[in-house]
């Protein structure tokens, strides 16, 4: 298995906490996707910043690489059992896409102006969720998820995204706090990562 990707989007971050939640060993491959090699370019048309190789799989998108690596590897599972709480998942991940990881996308790329309203769009969405960790030790859940994985590589950025939550959300820090502590977090780590908080 070969994961390839920039090293720096949050998204690319959740696909190696899956892996290393699950004990799986890969190849991991830094690449500049405006300068990628010819053999790759074949795999990835669309110039994605994300790329996983599985024998004769690609995929590039980091929602589908990590239900493909649950089901994959079952244990230990990251996906509840039945359908209806899949699908809650999934809806609760979509909604991580779009209220969050949208607005790190403008702030990775974006223009001063545009980064000012994003910041305080992903500092409003994290602060409406706060009543969320006081109910549930994991997010919206009993057991560690998926969801988990890819809410806690973007909690990891705040810092260098400039991102200061108000205090009412201690419940988010320490969710968050506990979440980094957890040994596949740290072996997720790479070094550029892990100076964003030194």
């Amino acid at each position: 298995m070969t994961l390839y990707s920039d090293g720096i989007c949050p998204e690319n971050h959740c696909v190696r906490l899956v892996l290393a939640e699950k004990g799986i060993h890969f190849d991991f491959q830094l690449i500049d996707p405006q300068n990628q090699p010819e053999d790759l370019f074949k795999l990835n048309p669309n110039n994605e910043r994300l790329i996983f190789m599985d024998r004769e799989v690609v995929l590039h998108d980091a929602q589908i690489i990590i239900e493909y690596l649950d089901e994959r590897f079952p244990h230990p599972p990251l996906m509840p059992v039945d359908p209806v709480s899949r699908a809650h998942n999934r809806l609760c991940r979509y909604r991580i896409q779009r209220d969050l990881y949208n607005h790190v996308d403008i702030l990775q790329r974006g223009s001063t102006k545009k980064t000012a309203s994003a910041r305080r769009k992903i500092r409003e969405n994290l602060t409406s969720l706060v009543p969320v960790f006081i109910q549930k030790p994991y997010f919206m859940s009993d057991e560690y998820s998926l969801m988990d994985c890819y809410l806690i590589p973007l909690l990891w950025r705040l810092p260098i995204f400039g991102i200061e939550l108000p205090r009412q959300a201690k419940p988010l820090h320490s969710y968050a706090d506990r979440l980094f502590n957890r040994e596949a977090f740290q072996t997720s780590l790479t070094k550029l990562e892990r100076e964003m908080r030194a």
